[in-house]
């Protein structure tokens, strides 16, 4: 059973830091397109970093350029996203993500990481930035 399960979410203050943690079972990130997307309450679901395995090429959101990053950990199979600067506007619901396709794939390569384009979900974790 293919499973993500997010973890590292909580309150920080503004200008702090938070690392979340997405682990994969059933499955190695290697060869699937990966990204982080966030809902805010009263927003739509939006994307902020996705990343191609096909050339390790990045998407991310203005929003978060400079301040949020990603990176894998093969040996544990475990997709991170940095985020450090926090604003208070950064807080919502984080999810990661994965898709195998090579259309998703082509498509976060074109500069375009999007909801319905990832099959794979993980359940989410709540960021609150206080001011």
């Amino acid at each position: 059973e293919v499973q993500l399960v997010e973890s590292g979410g909580g309150l920080v203050q503004a200008g702090g830091s938070l690392r979340l943690s997405c682990a994969a079972s059933g499955f190695t990130f290697e060869g699937y397109a990966i990204g982080w997307f966030r809902q805010a309450p009263g927003k739509e679901r939006e994307g902020i970093l996705c990343l191609s395995s096909s050339d390790g090429r990045t998407y991310d959101t203005d929003s978060v350029k400079g301040r949020f990053t990603i990176f894998k950990d093969k040996v544990k199979n475990t997709v991170y996203l940095q985020m450090n600067s926090l604003k208070p506007e950064d807080t919502a619901v984080y999810y990661c993500t994965a898709d195998f396709s090579a259309r998703t794939q082509n498509l976060v390569n074109s500069g375009f990481c999007s909801p319905p384009d990832f099959s794979y979900w993980g359940q989410g974790t709540q960021v609150t930035v206080s001011s």
